[in-house]
């Protein structure tokens, strides 16, 4: 029997994506979908803002580099290059000290890619700029799937991108490992104090609580880079804002509920929204705190529980 292949279709990127602003820009935001560009270009990228404002202009998304602590500077374009994009990425240059340059497109002009080709053999190691073209491609009717092609980049990047991540995996398994530790013996803490029953601990910077809705969940933070532990109600599919609206206008009786001051995070930029509360001070590296930390986390992950859950089951 002959084996029957599917065909490799191309797809017009305005298909998932009908603006840059509205629609790509907070797609790459999201955390699963800028890992993928992370992938494509050998860097470990976070995102700390979108639309943020350098010089006159403003970059589409700013994100740090975890390997070098360098600002990467993100800017995109569902058309062809043109030259005041380009001008746009040398006023974000000019704006700061280090960074990466990221120029994504649906496709390059030759004028363009040689420019950047160019900046890269004249500029010296605190900026690198890079140039990509985004696919998307499919299968018959399977779901689109994006492409991240690099056309321009710094000399010798592969090599120097590859080492630098090996490093820091090394130090990123290291916190996850610790990550995991502190979940495991937070998990136990939370059963037998509050009787609440955590999901399995995994190495990574969040543990989920169910609240009995697929949409919401209580999720616990650690936050490495500023030392805070947190309680969130989480949103996960708020994308009119409907259910963080209907918390919000009764913020005074909630925070009253719980007995604590909140912090009410609409995320305008993302489906998701969230309500949370953050006490600094943590550490994964000192265990003499984790008592403390847990019994603060512990009271909070019960309130919340209990409040939400009432609030939630009424609308």
């Amino acid at each position: 029997m002959a084996l029957e292949l599917g065909k490799l279709e191309k797809i017009d990127p305005r298909t998932a994506w009908e603006t840059e602003d509205r629609h790509f820009t907070p797609w790459l935001a999201e955390e699963s979908n800028i890992a993928l560009l992370s992938s494509a270009l050998g860097l470990d990228l976070e995102v700390e803002a979108q639309e943020k404002q350098v010089g006159p202009f403003r970059a589409d998304i700013l994100c740090r580099d975890v390997q070098s602590d360098a600002y990467v500077l993100i800017e995109n374009q569902l058309e062809k290059t043109d030259h005041k994009h380009l001008g746009q990425l040398m006023t974000y240059a000019a704006g700061l000290k280090t960074a990466y340059i990221i120029w994504i497109a649906h496709h390059f002009q030759d004028e363009h890619r040689a420019a950047l080709d160019w900046l890269n053999s004249i500029t010296d190691d605190e900026f690198k700029f890079f140039g990509l073209e985004v696919e998307l491609w499919r299968i018959g009717e399977s779901a689109i799937a994006p492409k991240f092609n690099i056309v321009s980049k710094p000399n010798e990047w592969s090599r120097d991108a590859k080492d630098g991540l090996r490093k820091v995996d090394q130090g990123k398994s290291e916190t996850k490992l610790k990550q995991r530790d502190y979940w495991i013996q937070f998990s136990d803490y939370l059963l037998a104090e509050h009787d609440i029953q955590a999901q399995k601990a995994r190495p990574q910077h969040w543990l989920i609580v169910s609240i009995g809705s697929t949409d919401v969940k209580i999720s616990c933070t650690v936050n490495t880079k500023t030392q805070a532990l947190g309680v969130e109600l989480y949103i996960f599919r708020d994308d009119d804002k409907e259910t963080f609206n209907y918390l919000l206008e009764q913020k005074e009786k909630i925070e009253r509920d719980i007995g604590l001051s909140l912090d009410w995070q609409e995320l305008p930029e993302k489906k998701a929204s969230r309500v949370a509360v953050y006490k600094s001070g943590f550490s994964l590296d000192d265990n003499g705190l984790w008592k403390e930390f847990n019994s603060w986390a512990g009271q909070n992950v019960a309130k919340f529980k209990d409040v939400f859950s009432q609030y939630l089951s009424k609308q």
